[in-house]
């Protein structure tokens, strides 16, 4: 006899009937056999089963069999059969997910999809279960609601496979995201609407807004929105600004949205007295001369979350890592100010115990601990941690730094320091193939490291040729030639240049060199270097050379030997080695001609540069090259040392190095003659400078490696001595400055750095040559 025990279509009745029936069949089980399994095996159901073979079952048992079963999720039917003393446990198993396919998703990235699906149950190798579709589509639709995407439709669909699986397809429709028509402002009087709604990002629909998109609604936009305005009137003085609603609204097709934001303004309020409360670590008077809210301002959130942060950066300096400051206004409205107490939790003083590294795979864990200036079981300072990020970024090998601090386990008065960096390329091995307006087809091979085998050491081997310039370099610098930080460089160079090939010039210099150099640290900002070098330069002279260049060469021969010596001081506070945004630079340095020199010279040279916020993520740019050199012996500089301007990191909108002093070209057959053509041959003064409006990317997300600006700049290359050999007086003055504007992008491109710049000169002169257009592919200006 074979008898049925509840399935689920029946267990409600069964469960009923067993409550009601205690004289219920029972026997003893001998033996459980499985049906219908496939894609599951018997040990993993037996596993399953509240009672084993030899035990009594009655009606209630084997409901919870089936209960049991059904809970696991494997099963879409689940029946308990009796034939005699066996048992059968017949089921149907749920598909397995084969292939998950989705369409037509373009603003929501397929593998963010796709982890969405996995925390619901949809994903590769899962038991499929057929609620989740629903769930799917639900879920969809509100997330492409959020992005102002209410016309979007998602269809999902499940195709039985062979071996009792399926394929889920899901195809998207996204639809146009709804355009913002309108923002209203309702109940302000004390500021207007124009004032309000240019805080937001927001914004109804105008010219810009292809570029801009900020018209397109979004949720999150909108609750941004909402906390600036709030903190635009906190800022101001009204705490007791509330938003009362926000009514958003779409147009019957759903493209079009009208935003309606309801305010009551309230009255401002001053602040009244400004005191400290808590535990105070510190001396009570050094911390009130950090409070920068003072009684009879208006009140500011602003200045009061900036004064939270300068008294926790300061208890942070002694130890206090995890100091804790709030300033809690407290209102009185009969007087409308607010008094206002800062409430210090310095906590305990805490030291680290260990320093942990992540992200860092190609370098040594040496390389960053060696930039840290805060120590394994020091105490811990706020101060030695910040600065240690910024040296870590200063490095150039990671893209991004992050460190945080976190409680040891079991004590209460340690900290380990986590540092997670992210590793970026700090060098190649390389064949390039570029061309330049100025110096026509490039070709370079180089092997550059500036992180080598993750030693932190920078070695370069360089060829690179051009049709005005064969260079061959090796260089080698080990920053940390000593535990202290002094570093230790050598450098040997061979170049040829062409210049004649071009008409550019008409002599070409041939130069073979080397130098070792040494950098000491002054301060964490500051070193001074010193080098010393070996310079042996050829000078060929072409048909029609300058009559400078000719005099020069008749003067002190065309095979000169120098050597060299340079010191220089440089100090560093930017934030980061490739495209910083805040700090500054300026350096000074001095290079002589050397006793036993076949010329004798020196050259004075002054580098700055500072950068400024403007707003946003707009930053301004200022910065100075200046530079002056002369003879020690001899009627001028040679003219190989001299300055030359114009083009990249001069003044744009110039031909390269076309700027300044001219001198006539003569015949070498008749020197005598001098001839109606000119050409530049730089001066022993420089004196360059300008501002640049760096601005975000229109549509790019990582902005890491690219960089848009408008500049002007100023300057020009000058000559002091006033050679007679010059066709125009160059002696330093107001009026012999040039001046360009333009706009201008870099970028590092996976196939070599590119640069180019639109510039138009203002103030040309006869015998300028300008270039508007400016570009280089396979080599960095």
């Amino acid at each position: 006899m074979t008898r049925n025990w509840p399935s689920l279509a029946v267990l409600p009745l069964a469960l009923a009937i067993a409550s009601v029936s205690a004289h219920a069949d029972s026997f003893v089980v001998k033996d459980i056999r499985l049906e219908g399994l496939g894609r599951l095996s018997a040990s993993s159901v037996y596993a399953l089963l509240p009672f084993a073979a030899g035990e009594t079952v009655t009606d209630e048992r084997s409901a919870d069999l089936v209960r049991a079963l059904f809970a696991s999720g494997q099963f879409e039917d689940v029946q308990a059969l009796r034939d005699g003393d066996a048992l059968i446990v017949r089921v149907v198993e749920r598909p397995s997910i084969s292939t998950i396919e989705l369409s037509g998703n373009q603003s929501i990235n397929k593998e963010d999809l796709l982890k969405g699906l996995k925390t619901i149950g949809l994903s590769e190798g899962e038991v499929f279960k057929r609620a989740a579709l629903d769930q799917v589509r639900l879920e969809l639709q509100r997330q492409y609601a959020a992005q102002g995407r209410y016309g979007a439709t998602v269809t999902a669909t499940a195709k039985p496979l062979p071996r009792n699986r399926v394929g889920i397809s899901i195809t998207i429709k996204e639809g146009d995201t709804a355009r913002i028509k309108r923002i209203s402002i309702n109940g302000n009087t004390v500021f207007k609407d124009p004032i309000l709604l240019k805080q937001l990002q927001l914004q109804s629909r105008h010219l810009l807004s292809f570029i801009y998109g900020d018209d397109k609604y979004s949720r999150e936009k909108l609750t941004a929105d909402i906390e600036t305005l709030r903190s635009f009137y906190l800022d101001r003085g009204y705490l007791r600004f509330s938003v009362d609603s926000t009514q958003v609204t779409l147009s019957p097709n759903k493209d079009q949205v009208y935003i309606d934001i309801n305010v009551s303004e309230g009255e401002p309020f001053k602040v009244g007295d400004v005191r400290l409360a808590g535990d105070l670590p510190v001396p009570e008077s050094e911390l009130k001369n950090l409070l920068l809210a003072q009684p009879g301002q208006v009140y500011s959130q602003k200045v009061v979350t900036l004064t939270n942060e300068i008294i926790t950066r300061r208890l942070g300096r002694d130890g206090y890592l995890l100091a804790d400051v709030q300033g809690v206004p407290e209102l009185d409205d009969a007087t409308k100010t607010a008094k206002i107490v800062f409430y210090v939790n310095a906590n305990r003083v805490m030291s680290v115990r260990r320093i942990n590294f992540t992200g860092n795979l190609k370098t040594d864990d040496s390389v960053l601990r060696r930039e840290m200036r805060q120590f394994e079981g020091a105490q811990a300072s706020a101060e030695k941690i910040d600065l240690s990020k910024v040296r870590l970024q200063r490095l150039g090998f990671f893209s991004d730094v992050k460190v945080e601090n976190a409680r040891v386990p079991g004590t209460t008065d340690q900290v380990d320091l986590n540092v997670a960096v992210t590793e970026q390329a700090s060098g190649s091995i390389s064949a390039s193939l570029g061309y330049s307006q100025n110096a026509g087809l490039v070709f370079g091979a180089n092997v550059s490291q500036t992180n080598f085998l993750g030693t932190g050491n920078r070695v370069s081997i360089g060829l690179n040729r051009s049709d005005v310039r064969d260079a061959y370099n090796v260089s080698f610098l080990d920053p940390y030639f000593t535990p202290e930080g002094i570093s230790r460089g050598y450098n040997f160079y061979l170049r040829q240049t062409k210049l004649d090939d071009l008409n550019i010039s008409n002599y070409s210099t041939d130069s073979l060199g080397a130098n070792i150099s040494f950098s000491y640290p002054i301060d964490e900002t500051e070193t001074i270097s010193f080098s010393a070098g070996i310079d042996q330069t050829k000078i060929s002279l072409g048909v029609n050379p300058s009559e400078a260049v000719f005099k020069f060469t008749n003067e002190n021969g065309n095979n000169l030997m120098t050597y060299t010596g340079t010191a220089s001081w440089a100090r560093n506070t930017l934030n980061r080695g490739t495209f910083p945004t805040a700090g500054a630079s300026q350096s000074v340095a001095m290079e002589l001609g050397l006793p036993g020199s076949d010329v004798s010279f020196y050259k004075l040279t002054y580098n700055a540069q500072r950068y400024f916020p403007v707003r946003s993520d707009w930053v301004g740019r200022g910065y100075a090259r200046l530079g002056y050199g002369d003879a020690i012996s001899g009627s001028s500089l040679p003219f190989y040392r001299n300055f030359f301007g114009g083009g990249f990191g001069s003044v744009r909108g110039f031909r390269d190095n076309s700027m300044g002093p001219r001198s006539q070209r003569l015949s070498l057959s008749n020197p005598a003659v001098l001839l109606p053509e000119s050409e530049s041959i730089g001066g022993n003064v420089q004196v360059e400078g300008g501002v640049e409006l760096i601005f975000p990317v229109p549509f790019i997300e990582d902005k890491s490696k690219i960089r848009t600006l408008a500049f002007f700049d100023v300057g020009n290359i000058f000559d002091t001595n006033a050679k007679a050999t010059s066709t125009t007086d160059y002696k330093p003055s107001l009026g012999n400055l040039r001046y360009s504007v333009g706009v201008g992008l870099s970028w590092i491109t996976p196939i070599g750095p590119l640069t180019f710049a639109v510039a138009k000169p203002l103030n040309t002169q006869d015998g300028d040559d300008t270039q508007a257009f400016q570009f280089s592919l396979g080599q960095g200006f």
